[in-house]
């Protein structure tokens, strides 16, 4: 990839338009900072707004924190996005306390040993590479680990997350943060 400058350079509270201001506040208070991708966002106040109400709903959803922290994960791998693969690898050890192991798996695209979560990521890096075209058997498999049809498109919400941060993190290459440098 080449290096390019960042198109849209993070804002703070301070610089950011009127609008962003009171959803970077929100997002102050959740991170105890504001993520340099999240200042990004801020410099739109539609993709900030529409980042956050679909995170807001995503999280509503039937799958559990860990899932869709793997989701959100898979996805950033798959899409090359290495801001957003540092940030979820830290979301998923430091908070979740997932294993180093499985954060590792995913990001090298090596078997993970529960076959739940194996159906998840395998789902979830098909709809991204495929866009949409999954396959009859990733769906069996996925049905078999105990997911429902319903939770196919919980993770599609999670992809279409991954897909405006990544995305953004692709046109207008953001700092990764200290909070997620030990990921990088």
């Amino acid at each position: 990839m080449d290096q390019q400058i960042s198109l849209f350079p993070p804002v703070g509270l301070e610089t950011a338009p009127e609008r962003s201001r009171p959803v970077l506040t929100d997002v102050q208070k959740s991170f105890k900072f504001i993520p340099n991708l999240f200042g990004a966002f801020a410099n739109s106040p539609t993709i900030l707004e529409g980042y956050v109400a679909l995170e807001k709903v995503f999280s509503k959803g039937t799958l559990n924190p860990v899932e869709r922290q793997i989701v959100l994960l898979s996805a950033s791998v798959e899409n090359d996005c290495g801001y957003c693969t540092a940030a979820h690898s830290t979301l998923l050890k430091a908070f979740l306390h997932v294993p180093a192991e499985v954060v590792s798996a995913v990001r090298s695209n090596t078997a993970v040993s529960d076959p739940k979560l194996a159906a998840l990521i395998v789902l979830t890096k098909e709809i991204v590479a495929e866009r949409g075209h999954v396959s009859a058997l990733v769906l069996d498999n996925f049905f078999a680990a105990g997911y429902r049809k319903d939770q196919v498109l919980e993770v599609l919400v999670g992809v279409a997350l991954k897909t405006m941060s990544n995305y953004v993190d692709h046109i207008s290459p953001t700092e990764i943060d200290p909070a997620f440098q030990a990921e990088a």
